[in-house]
């Protein structure tokens, strides 16, 4: 099913102080949106709830629906573009219903290319190096941390074997619901986080073959709590945001230790300050093409601008957003019941 939807919704004014016009979309569905993959100012694919997968190709101007139809159930938390008609989508749940899809003609096909076996895996997120080169990663369900990777667009999926990684916490995963916790930099490395409990940092450098440990996260980390995305400009400088991931607590979220950078890949990093409105963070994306030291932070209770790099935040809009993408000078966001927004600089 292919659906187009015109934009109608008003476009704010910039604010003060070198601050964004922020423009709210028109997505034409009602699915809870919590994935975002830009591959370029103008062509943003998302996905969601309910098979949902929207994709424009005129900078949000008009959204399309490309669901994958036959499973309306599935909740695709993950999806990686590398084109205007190629991308994969990644559904999030135990066992079977764990997937991974793949289309090459703009999401009006879908072939099923990954069911997984083992009811332990439970996929968090998904990227690709290229066409060809992919990766996924699972809460824990092998001895090392649970990488899924793919050598040929995804027509064959392999967990790492023995050895390719270190040895994985008890209970160690990463936040599903926004698809920020692998960041690639180029096209053999890539920065991975498990949130819980550890607050790891993992680091490859052969497209996702091997891995090691790099850091940890100081920002809040337990079995309840901690890093819940992850965005990198280059190999080296980086920012995350975590919060406290429990119903009923999402929105009123204030954890003081939310928003960490490093300039090291990983090894180290510094706490920053977190925005002083309520609300778990849920996603980040740094902005290097307006300044090394501009990033946007979705929360569960709105949108966020630092112009420093983390030391201090502005919002720019409210509402129930889970995650935020940028290329360019724009900045994407998605929410409940459909949102989208642009950020643009």
């Amino acid at each position: 099913m292919r659906t187009g939807f015109a934009l109608v919704l008003a476009v704010s004014a910039p604010l003060a102080g070198q601050q964004p016009t922020v423009v709210e979309q028109v997505s034409g569905v009602r699915a809870t949106l919590m994935a975002l993959s830009p591959v370029s100012e103008s062509i943003v694919w998302a996905s969601g709830s309910a098979g949902m997968v929207v994709r424009t190709r005129d900078g949000g101007t008009t959204w399309e629906s490309h669901p994958v139809a036959e499973e309306p159930r599935l909740q695709f938390r993950g999806i990686h573009a590398v084109s205007t008609d190629e991308a994969w989508v990644m559904s999030s749940a135990n066992g079977p219903e764990t997937r991974i899809y793949h289309t090459v003609d703009g999401g009006t096909t879908w072939k099923e290319q990954y069911r997984a076996a083992d009811t332990a895996v439970f996929l968090d997120c998904i990227a690709f190096f290229d066409a060809k080169h992919g990766i996924a990663f699972s809460d824990v369900a092998t001895p090392g941390i649970s990488v899924l990777r793919t050598e040929d667009g995804g027509e064959h999926w392999n967990m790492l074997p023995p050895g390719a990684a270190p040895a994985a916490l008890k209970g160690e995963g990463a936040f599903a619901s926004s698809n920020s916790c692998i960041s690639i930099t180029d096209k053999t490395h890539a920065v991975l986080m498990a949130g819980t409990p550890g607050g790891r940092i993992f680091r490859t450098a052969d497209a996702g073959a091997t891995w090691t440990l790099a850091g940890a996260s100081p920002t809040i980390h337990d079995s309840q709590a901690g890093p819940t995305a992850m965005s990198f400009r280059d190999s080296r400088h980086g920012m995350l945001v975590a919060g406290i991931i429990g119903r009923g607590v999402m929105t009123r979220d204030t954890v003081p230790n939310a928003v960490a950078t490093t300039d090291d890949g990983g090894t180290t990093w510094a706490l920053r300050h977190r925005p002083t409105q309520p609300g778990m963070l849920s996603g980040v994306a740094l902005v290097p093409a307006v300044s090394d030291g501009t990033a946007v932070t979705a929360t569960y209770t709105g949108l966020h601008v630092s112009r420093d790099n983390g030391d201090s935040w502005t919002s720019v809009d409210t509402g129930y957003y889970w995650a935020v993408k940028a290329f360019g000078k724009r900045a994407w966001a998605v929410g409940n019941g459909g949102k989208i927004t642009r950020v643009e600089f």
